[in-house]
Order: C-alpha cells, then sequence, then structure tokens
C-alpha cells in the first residue's frame, strides 16, 4: 500500500486490530446474504404492486365486458377474482408485513448486530479488501477513495473530469 493517506480505504473500511481474515469473509457472506434478501425483498415489492395493478385492470374488464353485453361474465369476474386474496385470508401488502416482521428486519438487525460487535460496526470490510487487491494504483479510474463527496458523486472514472 501507498504512503499516501488516500491511496487505501478510509478509517470506515479498514479492519480493527485483531479481526482475521476468516471473519472479516464471514461478515462478507452475511452481507452478501443480506444483499440477496434485500433483493428478493425487492421482488416481494414487485409482485405487490403488480398484482395489485393486475387487480385495477380488473376494473377495465368488468366494464368492457358489460359495454360487451356480457354481464354474467362481468359480475362472475367482480365477483371471484376482484379484490380476491391472493393466498387465503392475504392480499399482497400482508404478505409483506409479515415477511418484514418475520425475517427481513431480525435478519437486517442481526447482521448489524454482528457487525457492531465483531468489528466495530464497520461496513463491507470484505469488499473495501477485496478492492485494494484488485484496483491499478496510480489509474485514475481506480483511485481507493473520492477526494471529496463533490467527486464521489460527479467525477467521471474514465476521464477523471466532473461530470457537472
Amino acid at each position: 500500500m501507498s504512503t499516501h493517506p488516500a491511496d487505501g480505504p478510509d478509517g470506515a473500511h479498514l479492519r480493527p486490530p485483531g479481526v482475521s481474515d476468516t471473519l472479516v469473509q464471514a461478515l462478507g457472506a452475511l452481507s452478501e446474504a443480506l444483499e440477496t434478501t434485500e433483493r428478493a425483498r425487492g421482488h416481494l415489492y414487485a409482485f405487490h404492486q403488480l398484482t395489485g395493478g393486475a387487480d385495477f385492470a380488473l376494473d377495465r374488464a368488468v366494464a368492457l365486458l358489460r359495454e360487451a353485453g356480457h354481464d354474467g361474465w362481468a359480475d362472475r369476474v367482480q365477483r371471484e377474482i376482484l379484490g380476491r386474496n391472493v393466498i387465503p385470508g392475504h392480499w399482497t401488502f400482508q404478505i409483506v408485513e409479515a415477511y418484514n416482521a418475520a425475517y427481513y428486519a431480525p435478519f437486517k438487525e442481526m447482521e448489524a448486530q454482528a457487525r457492531r460487535e465483531l468489528v466495530a460496526g464497520k461496513d463491507h470490510l470484505y469488499e473495501a479488501e477485496l478492492k485494494e487487491q484488485r484496483r491499478t494504483r496510480g489509474h485514475p479510474g481506480h483511485t481507493a477513495r473520492p477526494t471529496t463527496a463533490r467527486d464521489s458523486a460527479f467525477r467521471d472514472e474514465a476521464t477523471g473530469e466532473n461530470d457537472v
């Protein structure tokens, strides 16, 4: 590692003294599992929104069936499908709420608690060390960290120029 102070991870991403490679890997795996859960949760919200959108689209189908002279079919769709539970007793919002309470919130808290207790709350240690292994020192597109918050948001990594 270079002696230049900005040529390495910032303090928030430095391994505390005495923390083993295995612990960094374990917390990286725990974090990766949580990130996968975040993605699953996003799909659950997509399911929630798509199902709700489909239910509202049924209003148009019912109206058009009536307009086409098929009141019996319109009544059947409205009675049997529109507003129906997606699993017994549950609309999608209730599935999302149950997932959040029973699985997501405890998982997120456990991951945060493990980081607090085992590595002084530091986040992404595994990734920060991986970045150090894989980046090319001295290349403008491979800097260890942004020099300012503005650089972080607007700097073009390829040219090193600000976009604004």
